[in-house]
């Protein structure tokens, strides 16, 4: 039986972020769920709080809806995706088979990128929102390896209110990027079946950062050279490859 495989994209993005690995991936008849964090690409739903404890007990939401049909299920997550399907993993290892994230990573030493500070605080978080417009954001994104088309689509969906709001929020919970009091303290719980997959260049979360929690847990790292913070679809293909020969190997 095919395992089922669930995706979690990141910030300031969509599931469109998956679809040049989704195609490189092949999946043919894997069931395959890729869904929009809540507020990304559709209004906030009425009381969701868009702190990383709603996003993540809303991954597990998804995580058991495909369970229940599949069984334990593959997880791979991007930037915000792929803290929350840590927290996933720690939560809900009975959910399932593998996890697989990619450059973004709970860390207790980590303490966020200029972007993420910025966000972090009131006033100037909301500013620096509203200063940043589709067109530079497009240009932006694609100059930092995210394919063009990927880009103005990502950056198009910038003009909603919600999302940018659920972003804010999301930072916030996460006193900018900070886990050192709560999730990072449970890293021991993550289940062994998990692999790291990192862009060499990305200026948000250094390779350092992937390289020092893979030497003290003793979780895979591949780093993907020439590629930055969007591996996942700046070099689609090669991380396609790593994903397969994790996944064979389980």
């Amino acid at each position: 039986m095919t395992t089922a495989k669930l995706f979690l994209h990141g910030v300031p993005d969509s599931p469109a972020i998956w679809r040049p690995l989704i195609a490189a991936l092949d999946l043919g008849d894997t069931p395959v769920a890729v869904p929009a964090l809540p507020g990304f690409t559709a209004p906030l739903p009425a009381g969701f709080p868009a702190t990383k404890e709603a996003y993540a007990d809303w991954a597990i939401g998804q995580a058991e809806a495909l369970f229940v049909q599949h069984g334990p299920i593959d997880i791979v997550g991007h930037d915000w995706g792929a803290l929350i399907a840590q927290r996933v993993a720690m939560l809900r290892p009975d959910l399932l088979r593998s996890w697989v994230i990619s450059n973004a990573v709970i860390d207790p030493d980590y303490r966020g990128h200029r972007v993420a500070r910025i966000w972090n605080t009131p006033v100037l978080g909301e500013l620096f929102m509203a200063l940043s417009k589709p067109a530079k954001l497009a240009e932006g994104l694609a100059a930092q390896g995210m394919p063009a088309a990927i880009a103005r689509e990502e950056a198009e969906q910038w003009r909603s209110k919600d999302k940018r709001r659920a972003i804010l929020k999301l930072y916030r919970s996460a006193k900018g990027l900070s886990f050192a009091h709560d999730w990072a303290r449970d890293i021991d719980k993550l289940p062994a079946h998990g692999a790291l997959i990192w862009g060499a260049d990305d200026p948000y979360v250094p390779l350092p950062v992937a390289q020092r929690f893979a030497a003290n847990t003793g979780i895979p790292l591949t780093v993907i050279d020439g590629a930055g913070h969007w591996a996942i679809a700046e070099r689609s293909a090669e991380v396609a490859a790593a994903l397969h020969r994790f996944w064979a190997a389980l």
